[in-house]
Parts: C-alpha cells; structure tokens; sequence
C-alpha cells in the first residue's frame, strides 16, 4: 500500500502581486497627500514623524556638509593666501604713491618759492633744472635742461628761490653749464645791503663759504649783513642778494679784515632754477649804445629849440596889418 509524502507548506504567505501593492501604495500616497493638503488631520502626525526622522536627516546630510567644509576650508585658505598677496601688493603701489606724493610736494613747494622769487624779479626768467652734476670734486659745475635753443647765452646769471647761484659757461644746444660763485675761479662784485659797501665775494672751493677780499680793517661790516650784487661789472644784475656775512676777524696787524660770508642760494640743494634774461649786451655794445642814444637825444632837444624858435617869430608878421587898419580908418 503506498503512502502519500505530506505536502511541504511554504515559510512564507505567497501574498498579492507587485503590480497590486504598488497600485495600493500609489493610491494610498495620493489619498494622504490630498488630505494633508485639504485638512490639518494628519499635522499632529506629521510633526511626530518628522521629529523621529530628523537623526536621520542629519546623518544622511552629514557627508555632504564634510564635503562642503572640507571644500570651503580649502577654498577659503587659498582665497585667504590669494588676498594677502593681493593686499601686499596694493601696499607696495600705495607706499611708492605715498613716496612718489611726498616728493611732489616738496617739488610743489620749492616751485612755489621760485615762483615767488620769479615774481619779484624785474627782467624776464626761464625756468630751468638741474639735470647733472661735474663729477670733478674741485670744480663746483653743474648741467640744466636749457641751452642755446632755449635762447641762454653765456653768461647769464642763474639764481635760485633763495639768492644768485651763478653764471652760464658752457651753452650746448639742449644744455648748459653753470658755474657756482663758490667755485675758486669765480668772482662776483657784491655791497653790503646795510650801509652799500662794496667789495668782492670769491669762492673758496667750499660749498658752504665765500670770502671777500680785500676789505678794509676798519670798514663797517659785521656778522649778520646781506651781500647783494652791486651791478659793478655788468654781468650780475644789481639788487639779488649773494650771501650773508658769517665772520669778521680783526688783525691789528694787517691791513685788511678777513670776512666770511654763508651763500644764501642753497647751492648743493636747488634742483629748479632761474635764468635771467636782463641785458645780453657786452659793455662795449652798452658804451657804443648809450653814445648812440645820447647823440639821438642832443639832436631830438635842438629840433625842440629850433621848434620853440620859430613861433616866436611868427607874430611879427600880422603885426604890420594891425597898425595898418586904424590908417585906412582915418582915411
């Protein structure tokens, strides 16, 4: 007699089909979504739930936000070290601005000092600067920027804001050269403001120092005169000052007084200078002019005689018809 095997009963419920729960889900999903949207039912129950979930939230989130700040440390610090650079470099440029802003204002002021001293000044003035300097240590030369195109002509007296620094040598045709009164081939006939002594300043090969020569022992000249020029020579004009008087030494037994004297043009410092233009003449060309214009005046002052003359005579001549008249009068 055969025996049946029992039937093996499955572990698990063969339940409904996919395509039926996912419908289900499906339906059930939009039921509570238009519920939740229609009525405050399910707000409770969202709350709850959302609270249960937030750990989770966090922690799904949490490699994202490691990424982000590992991202923006790096970031920030190669921004950081990129803007430090940059910071550094804008205030490298403002420092030389700053720099560049000092030196433009001492140029403002010592331009404003020679154009005070320009003012003062009669004759017509060219601004000129310095450009160079006679690297010959016992030669006291400098170079500026105008020459024989700029209408210089040698010997034409250079000053500064200060006092006359000296005279023009060398013309080129862009440049020329100066030579300082303290240079000890220069010489420059001077009087003192205070009472008109006249005398010679020289250099000495000292920047800093002139002497005049040949000073009476017994003159009247003391510590603190203004030298000016004296006009003496033709070449300086009259007026400018030159130094001023730093010593006076009295030697019983010489003849004459030593006296040093401090120029009042800062010589080693100017660096924008004056020429003037007074009188290009040489003193012959002065002499044979002035002849010239006092010939033209003796001759301009006898026409003016002989003008004054002749109207002196010219009444005479009605004269003769005004004793005339009473005659055919009588007759």
């Amino acid at each position: 007699m055969a025996h049946k095997e029992p039937a093996i009963k499955p572990l698990f419920a063969k339940g409904p089909s996919l395509g039926i729960r996912l419908l289900v889900l499906a339906v059930l999903s939009a039921v509570l979504m238009v519920v939740d949207a229609r009525f405050d039912a399910l707000k409770s129950a969202r709350s709850q739930m959302g609270l249960v979930l937030t750990p989770f939230y966090w922690l799904a989130d949490l490699p994202v936000r490691a990424w982000d700040g590992a991202t923006q440390q790096i970031s920030s610090r190669s921004e950081l070290m990129a803007e430090n650079e940059k910071l550094k470099a804008e205030a490298l440029l403002l420092q030389r601005r700053l720099q560049k802003l000092a030196t433009l204002t001492e140029q403002n002021v010592r331009l404003r000092e020679l154009l005070n001293s320009s003012a003062l000044v009669d004759e017509e003035v060219l601004v000129g600067e310095l450009i160079g300097v006679d690297p010959n240590p016992y030669t006291h030369r400098i170079l500026i920027d105008k020459g024989e195109k700029d209408g210089v002509f040698l010997g034409q007296p250079v000053l500064d804001a200060r006092g006359l620094m000296g005279q023009v040598v060398e013309i080129m045709p862009y440049t020329s050269r100066v030579l300082l009164l303290t240079d000890t081939t220069h010489s420059i006939p001077v009087q003192v403001n205070r009472n008109g002594l006249r005398a010679i300043a020289v250099g000495t090969g000292n920047p800093e120092r002139l002497e005049l020569r040949h000073v009476a022992d017994t003159a009247d000249i003391k510590e603190g005169d203004l030298l000016v020029s004296s006009g003496m020579g033709q070449r300086f004009p009259a007026g400018y000052p030159v130094a001023t008087v730093k010593e006076v030494i009295h030697d019983s037994g010489q003849p004459f007084a030593i006296v040093r004297a401090v120029p009042t043009a800062a010589l080693n410092r100017s660096r924008y200078l004056l020429l003037v233009f007074s009188d290009r003449r040489t003193p012959e060309q002065r002499a044979n002019d002035s002849a010239e214009a006092q010939e033209a005046a003796d001759r301009e002052a006898e026409q003016v005689q002989q003008g004054e003359q002749a109207p002196g005579l010219a009444p005479a001549a009605p004269a003769a018809p005004t004793e005339a008249a009473p005659v055919q009068e009588a007759n």
